[in-house]
């Protein structure tokens, strides 16, 4: 079994508006939290600041450990390596903007970001993580 560990960020702006990034990977294109996985040895706060730089420009602080997701996908389920089963770790924090500027991602798994309201996140092709997220943050 393959094991991944990634980790995200629940941001919200004074609107209330949650920011998002579009996944272009994979059989579908999707919304979903901002953020991804871990580089070997690297802390996963460390991980989700460079992520969430990386997706949309904007650097993070984080404010609270949400929690932790687990999940695994069977290997019939799989995106890559199909039939070797992957145990995903997803941890999710509550962050803020401490600078930069909206921006898209180039050559990566995302190609936008965006801020989207709580009524228009409920409109979206998004992956299970936003709501699991939005839970956590008490948003949902």
């Amino acid at each position: 079994m393959d094991l991944r560990v990634a980790a995200y960020a629940v941001v919200t702006d004074d609107q209330d508006r949650i920011l998002l990034a579009r996944w272009t990977e994979g059989r579908r294109v999707a919304w979903t939290m901002p953020g991804g996985g871990l580089e070997e040895g690297e802390d996963p706060e460390l991980a989700v600041r460079r992520e969430l730089r990386e997706e949309t420009g904007f650097r993070i602080e984080t404010t609270a450990l949400l929690g932790i997701h687990s999940r695994v996908i069977p290997g019939s389920q799989r995106l890559h390596k199909a039939g070797s089963p992957l145990h995903t770790l997803r941890i999710v924090y509550r962050a803020e903007i401490t600078g930069g500027h909206l921006r898209f991602e180039t050559n990566g798994s995302t190609d936008m970001a965006a801020w989207f309201t709580l009524e228009e996140v409920a409109r979206l092709q998004r992956v299970k993580l936003v709501d699991i997220s939005l839970r956590m943050a008490g948003i949902l």
